[in-house]
């Protein structure tokens, strides 16, 4: 039997009420919860449809513990029944990944032959000049922080709490869990549900000390 899961919560909800859970209650998360999850999360966007994001999804206690070790040892990612280790991949940009993404897109009936050849042309000089980004590193953690909060807010609307991680030993990680070089590791992700009490709103700055009118440093007046 198929169980549709449907959202607990609203999206505005979801938005203000996710915070990055101090500790986990160790009952799992169902298979087909988690299927729904990733399947929305992965709606993210991503510079020409590259969507260079991986995700190792680590539930084994065994690994949950070789994991926590490589991350300074903090409990959430022992508690929680579920942490991704999630990366962003430095050969997203190659010929092989752009000609997978073309064929998705004719799948979907939303690239012409005009369009792939378009995207042959553009995407490796793009990345080899590199107009709005020192490294490749930097090009695969943004895109993958994007996939990364839409995953978070995706699994508070169904009840699925989230403690964004970077407090991890790199090379570490990568050795225990044979991440290939050209994978970054952008973040830790354990999953699960909170257990009480909740971590408090720590508030946001306001509009105005984070938007601004046409340059920056001129109060945004909305």
């Amino acid at each position: 039997m198929t169980i549709d899961f449907k959202p607990t919560t609203d999206l505005q909800t979801a938005i203000k009420q996710r915070r990055a859970a101090r500790s986990f209650r160790p009952e799992p998360i169902p298979d087909a919860l988690l299927e729904k999850i990733f399947t929305l999360a992965l709606y993210s966007p991503s510079g020409y449809n590259l969507q260079p994001w991986r995700f190792i999804a680590v539930r084994d206690p065994e690994n949950r513990q070789k994991l926590q070790n490589c991350a300074f040892n903090q409990g959430q990612i022992g508690q929680a029944p579920i942490v991704l280790i999630c990366c962003g991949d430095r050969e997203a940009g190659n010929s092989d990944n752009i000609e997978a993404v073309i064929k998705l897109g004719k799948e979907h009936n939303n690239i012409t032959e005009e369009y792939a050849e378009a995207l042959r042309t553009m995407i490796p000089p793009f990345f080899e000049n590199r107009p709005s980004f020192e490294n490749l590193e930097a090009w695969t953690n943004r895109h993958t922080m994007l996939a990364v909060a839409h995953l978070m807010i995706v699994a508070k609307g169904f009840g699925v709490d989230s403690c964004p991680m970077e407090g991890f030993i790199q090379a570490q990680v990568k050795e225990a869990f044979n991440i290939p070089e050209n994978l970054d590791i952008c973040c830790l992700l354990p999953l699960g549900f909170a257990d009480k009490p909740d971590k408090q709103y720590g508030g946001r700055f306001g509009i105005n000390q984070v938007f601004f009118d046409e340059s920056y440093g001129k109060p945004l007046e909305i």
